[in-house]
């Protein structure tokens, strides 16, 4: 029954998406045609970025013909990339979200990477050593490769550094603790009256950002949000998330430093812009956007602790979707290769403010050199010490919308964060329910 569903949904969908699949040529007639499909999740100019990459590998790889295919957010990625492998004309390589990978391995929509690193004369240890540890969780499952990390992140926090020197604040010195946290918001709200004219903090929650901030909080308050091994068990109900949501409401409706309601990220990140919002908690992919507009002096920072230090990671893997031709299948290899070359790697980073999964691109002469004049974009590199996998579960999305539901009526003051929770964690038990009956309940 859940099958039938889904094979509905996705050709419901590809019958949207006529045209935007380009048709393999025949073999022997010319180039191997390629569609990837990429998404833009932050701001700036990356869909720009992407056309300029993909017409130097065109140039440089005559046997292959890639088209980059715009795909909107990441859910709507992982929604057309479904539909299109329903529809039995699958992209050859996609640019998706690297939590994504679990939920598409349990529906066998991915391609097993491990051959093809076999027949490049290498190992899968050697392979993926190429790129920071922290990265590997999201793309091995059951030791086996089924991602290549592309542009990645962590979140960062983000300090219009003019502003807290008005204040008395050492931009130098940023806070460390959600106390210290507490305290500079309070320090960097400004009020006319009733009419708040500067905030102090600003965090997005938005479909699949608000998700990944709530995770971001939960793990610097010293908790789990999801079972890393097994992909049938979330941990919303629990003490260290309520004290995450509480402390984000409190901004809000208590200290009163944190604009009200649900806030999307492109609204965030122009509100600091514009010198509306002087701390904001945003994707290091948005740091090149902050880098090129931003009119003031800025500083980002780790994201403050409560307990201990710890971020997820964040960001996008390419992936091959299951169901291509063999000469698809190897033409694609090559792209991805390409692009996670130390080289294209370190390219990406400096263009869009994704740190470089490649660990060989930071020494690269140009980023070297990148780096010495923008010290800002070691800051995401330097936290992934302490860097964690990204929550992935059997149906990543609705389990991870059953949560951020919840966390927009709280953070719109329509209900309180215990309850909110306690319902978050009772959807998302019947979401799991299917894939917990066939596996963790079935018995022999």
């Amino acid at each position: 029954m859940l099958l039938s569903r889904r094979l509905m949904l996705g050709l419901a969908i590809a019958g949207t998406m006529a045209g935007a699949l380009a048709f393999p040529a025949l073999a022997g007639e010319g180039p191997t045609e390629i569609d990837l499909f990429f998404p833009v999740p932050v701001d700036g100019k990356l869909a720009r970025d992407m056309g300029t990459l993909i017409k130097e590998f065109n140039e440089t790889h005559p046997e292959v013909k890639a088209t980059a295919v715009y795909t909107g957010s990441y859910d709507d990625t992982l929604i057309k990339t479904r539909a299109a492998i329903k529809a039995g004309k699958p992209p050859s390589a996609v640019i998706m979200s690297a939590n994504f990978l679990l939920d598409m391995q349990i529906e066998n929509e991915l391609t097993n990477l491990d051959s093809l690193i076999a027949a490049d004369g290498t190992t899968k240890e050697k392979f993926l050593g190429q790129f920071f540890p922290a990265l590997q969780g999201n793309a091995v499952i059951n030791r086996s490769v089924y991602g290549v990390p592309f542009h990645n992140s962590t979140p960062l926090l983000y300090i219009n550094a003019d502003k807290a020197k008005e204040a008395g604040l050492d931009p130098t010195k940023p806070p460390q603790t959600w106390a210290e946290l507490t305290d500079w918001a309070k320090k960097l709200t400004r009020r006319e009256g009733d009419k708040v004219t500067q905030w102090g903090i600003a965090i997005p929650c938005a479909y699949d950002y608000c998700g990944w901030m709530m995770e971001t909080l939960t793990m610097s308050n010293g908790g789990r949000y999801y079972n890393e091994e097994f992909g049938g068990e979330v941990y919303y109900d629990t003490p260290s998330m309520l004290g995450a949501l509480s402390w984000w409401n409190d901004l809000i409706a208590k200290h009163k430093v944190h604009p009200p309601g649900a806030t999307p990220g492109p609204a965030v990140s122009t509100s600091f812009i514009s010198g509306n919002a002087a701390m904001m908690m945003l994707s290091t992919g948005s740091l090149t956007y902050v880098r090129d507009n931003a009119k003031f002096n800025y500083k980002v920072a780790f994201i403050p602790r409560n307990v201990r230090n710890a971020v997820p990671i964040g960001g996008a893997s390419l992936i091959i979707p299951a169901g291509l031709e063999a000469d698809k299948q190897k033409a694609a290899w090559t792209l991805i290769k390409w692009m996670t070359s130390p080289e294209k790697s370190a390219w990406w980073s400096r263009a869009t403010g994704y740190f470089a999964p490649n660990m060989a691109a930071y020494k690269t002469p140009d980023m070297v050199d990148f780096l010495n004049k923008n010290p800002d974009a070691k800051t995401a590199v330097e936290q992934l010490d302490v860097a964690k996998p990204w929550f992935a579960t059997y149906k990543t999305v609705p389990v991870r919308k059953n949560l951020e539901d919840e966390v927009m009526l709280v953070l719109n003051g329509k209900k309180q964060p215990k309850d909110a929770l306690a319902a978050a964690q009772k959807a998302a038990d019947e979401t799991l329910k299917p894939y917990n009956a066939e596996t963790s309940l079935k018995l022999p």
